[in-house]
């Protein structure tokens, strides 16, 4: 970061600093969506990013929890691969509903 330091014509001492733009690639709908709710709270996005830097600097890491999806586990990934097998053989699992829903528990 640069800061300088000028003094202002009634002999104030001013502080800037140097800015830098950043350019980000995003989908069209996550951008809307996202500038609609900071739009809510009074924010634009450029707001809402400066403000998310700051605080990944401030905190030394990301500024919230970011955790895998459960979607993920190994456990679920060997059973997918397991059903696709399954499909790939042309075998058929049929599951009434009351079984799926005991299997989600």
């Amino acid at each position: 970061m640069v800061l300088r330091l000028s003094e202002s014509v009634h002999g104030e001492v001013v502080i800037s600093m140097t800015m830098s733009t950043v350019t980000v690639r995003v989908d069209t709908a996550t951008k809307e969506a996202a500038a609609a709710i900071y739009e809510r709270i009074g924010l634009d996005v450029s707001t809402a990013v400066r403000m998310f830097l700051k605080q990944t600097v401030n905190r030394g890491g990301l500024p919230m929890d970011i955790s895998p999806d459960p979607f993920y586990t190994d456990e679920n990934l060997a059973a997918l691969r397991e059903s696709i097998a399954q499909a790939e053989r042309g075998e058929v699992v049929v599951k009434t509903m009351d079984e799926l829903k005991a299997m989600a528990r």
